[in-house]
């Protein structure tokens, strides 16, 4: 018969997942819709009791988003302009009820190629901090995201948070989505990008990550070295630059649409990194 933990300190959560394989729970928001049809069967550890795992900080050369940080939470945090891609896809998460509960941490952990969360926490060169009973380890996400519901994430560990880095200077970001509506839909092609940028308006450092066209969200490092050194300009991204994706034909696209349509969103988020008020287009 399944069994349910609600434990409330980090100590019995681990020692619960020490004991036996554990469903974690934290807002529920995939894993209840995905049970709707059936009664639960497996045994589940309900993690919204911890203490202290929730509140956004700040540190002198990074940030925390906990564990248990929602969407709602991030919008609301005061989180500088490197933060405006993540928070763009937050207000596209769902409906309210969904952001109010649903979390970060576990958008990551359920790792759908079509997380909304994970192209711009690719492009926040983003760290995953577990824990367990055997000590703590922290992987970069490219190193936790293995494929599609798959992570790096033993039974026996919690994910305890993301690490993101402080940019040395002054930074933007951008995200943008397309899908069959504006709102509550599931992407078909996601674009995220996060550049460091020099005085005059050049690009120092670029990161970009395409999720929705492979198994995992991939960064696209050809085109990360290309940009570095110019303006944004869309005319510099081209279709080779896609090329560590591998877009799949499924209901909501073809391959070849999904192709043409990374490509187009490559461009506006690049535009939209050299005048802001483009991130919307």
């Amino acid at each position: 018969m399944a069994s349910y933990l609600r434990p409330t300190t980090l100590s019995d959560a681990l020692a619960a997942l020490a004991a036996g394989r554990r469903v974690v729970l934290a807002g529920g928001t995939d894993h209840f819709p995905a049970r709707a049809d059936r009664a639960p069967d497996e045994d589940i550890l309900d993690i919204s009791a911890l203490p202290g795992l929730r509140r956004i900080t700040a540190a002198a050369d990074h940030w925390v988003i906990p564990c248990l940080a929602t969407w709602t939470d991030l919008r609301e945090a005061a989180l500088p302009p490197v933060f405006d891609g993540l928070r763009a896809a937050a207000a596209q998460v769902g409906g309210v009820q969904v952001q109010n509960a649903g979390t970060l941490c576990g958008n990551l952990c359920n790792a759908s190629p079509a997380a909304d969360g994970i192209p711009v926490l690719l492009a926040l060169d983003a760290e995953v901090e577990l824990a367990s009973l055997r000590g703590r380890r922290r992987l970069r996400l490219e190193e936790f995201l293995l494929g599609p519901r798959r992570t790096a994430r033993a039974p026996d560990e919690l994910v305890l948070g993301l690490r993101i880095p402080r940019p040395p200077g002054a930074a933007r970001s951008v995200f943008l989505k397309l899908g069959a509506r504006a709102y509550l839909v599931i992407s078909i092609v996601m674009v995220a990008a996060v550049a460091e940028l020099e005085a005059d308006g050049r690009i120092g450092a670029l990161r970009v990550a395409v999720g929705a066209c492979s198994p995992v969200a991939r960064r696209l490092p050809v085109l990360e070295a290309a940009l570095a050194g110019h303006h944004p300009d869309p005319a510099l991204v081209r279709a080779g630059h896609l090329s560590p994706l591998a877009p799949l034909g499924d209901i909501r696209g073809s391959a070849a649409y999904r192709s043409a349509a990374g490509l187009e969103l490559l461009r506006r988020a690049i535009a939209a990194l050299a005048a802001p008020e483009r991130a919307a287009a």
